[in-house]
Order: structure tokens, then C-alpha cells, then sequence
């Protein structure tokens, strides 16, 4: 299996690692800074750079059917097993799906503490994020985003941290995913924004809420009863 660096540590940008497995367009590290998209979240691109200096674009990272991270390359790579590698991430991109990772924990943390909503679907790509909710009203989703955004001013700590799963279970609204059952994985990855919630989540956060910067709407729609979907961005 692939040690996952970002777990721990979201602002990790280069790391060493070695090739594991080569299949056609993908290669498999013993460990890796590339986070392989889930939860809605994009996946990182960047590049390898192999033992000659000879720099390899990564266009994409996901997860295997074992639960291993693939990083897609050209098939024409120069890259055997055993090679070591340096592995770099596209920060900028990176970063803004950070900051609206983060973002969205804050709205949807709103929307359930105010009115029992759960998040129905969400994407989350460089641009923009945009969230559906079980709720009736479009102003509740404009109402949010300016609340979210008197929140980031505060300047909070984020909290990240692991915990048996029936620890975590017994923490209320731990998954706010309409129809998501909990994972059946025995540790959790916990982040918590302290006072505004708590979730079990495996992608990358920023540090402190005031990262985010400012909360942007851009639209809400009406998908139909009971389900209002919201697109909002950082700035710049």
C-alpha cells in the first residue's frame, strides 16, 4: 500500500519515493504527496522527476481497486521498479481546492447546525465548489455563504487527527453526506474546524480558516423539491 503524506501533512509539495509497480499508464509509489481525488474532491496533478533529471507529468492520481494510489504518466516514461523518484505537485491548484475543501466543511457545518441539512452531492475542482442541499429555500444558501464567511475571519485552527471508527461514530453528524454510509475502515481521519464542526474526511485542508480568504457566490439553482444546489468560489 501507498503511505499517504497529505493525511498528515496537506502542505507537503515535493517528496522522495520509490516505484512499486508499473502498469501501462500507471505507476504505483511506496508513498506519495498526490492526493487521488474522493469526497467529491478533485485529484492532484504535477510531475515526477526520475534518477536521469528527466522531468514526468502526473495528469492524474487515483485510487486503485486495492486501495493503492496510481499516478497516471505517458507510457513512454522512462521509469523502471526500484527507481527513486522526486515527486511534485501542482501547488496553486492544489491549494485553491484546499481552501474550498475547507470552505465547504464551514457551509455545511452551517447548514446542518441551522437547519438539519445534509449535503445531497458536491464537486470540488480549482474553480469552484458547488453543494446540494435538502432544503426548500434558495435565500437559506445565500444566508449561509455570509455567514461561512464571517467565520473564516475568525482565524481558526484546524484540527486533524485519527480515532477508532466506534470513537467516531459516537460524535453527532460525523458524516453530513445524505446517504453516505460511515466507512468501514477501523481509523478515521478526523478534521475538525473547533466550534463549527467536526467530520471524518480523508482530503487535504488548510491550516487556519483565514487561508480561505473571501467566499464568493456565484449562483444558486433550484434542482427540484427539496434540493437547492449552490456554486461559490475563493478570492483571488
Amino acid at each position: 500500500m501507498t503511505e499517504e503524506l497529505y493525511l498528515k501533512d496537506s502542505y507537503i509539495k515535493e517528496f522522495e519515493g520509490r516505484v512499486v509497480k508499473i502498469e501501462d499508464s500507471y505507476v504505483m509509489l511506496d508513498k506519495t504527496a498526490f492526493y487521488p481525488g474522493g469526497g467529491g474532491l478533485e485529484n492532484d496533478t504535477g510531475f515526477l522527476i526520475n534518477e536521469r533529471g528527466e522531468k514526468i507529468n502526473v495528469t492524474e492520481a487515483k485510487r486503485g481497486e486495492n486501495g493503492e494510489i496510481l499516478h497516471k504518466i505517458d507510457q513512454n516514461a522512462s521509469l523502471n521498479v526500484g527507481d527513486k523518484v522526486i515527486g511534485k505537485i501542482n501547488w496553486e491548484r492544489r491549494y485553491r481546492m484546499m481552501r474550498l475543501h475547507t470552505a465547504s466543511h464551514i457551509v455545511a457545518a452551517l447548514a446542518y447546525s441551522k437547519f438539519g441539512a445534509l449535503i445531497t452531492g458536491g464537486h470540488i475542482s480549482p474553480e469552484q465548489a458547488k453543494d446540494d442541499f435538502n432544503v426548500e429555500n434558495k435565500d437559506t444558501l445565500i444566508e449561509l455563504i455570509n455567514e461561512a464567511n464571517e467565520i473564516v475571519k475568525k482565524g481558526i485552527e484546524l484540527k486533524i487527527y485519527f480515532l477508532p471508527r466506534e470513537e467516531a461514530l459516537m460524535i453527532p453528524a460525523i458524516v453530513k453526506l445524505a446517504g453516505r454510509n460511515p466507512p468501514q475502515i477501523p481509523i478515521w481521519r478526523i478534521v475538525e474546524i473547533p466550534g463549527i464542526d467536526i467530520q471524518a474526511d480523508g482530503g487535504p485542508h488548510v491550516n487556519n480558516t483565514k487561508e480561505i480568504g473571501e467566499i464568493v457566490l456565484l449562483k444558486v439553482e433550484n434542482k427540484g423539491k427539496g434540493r437547492k444546489r449552490v456554486y461559490y468560489t475563493v478570492k483571488p
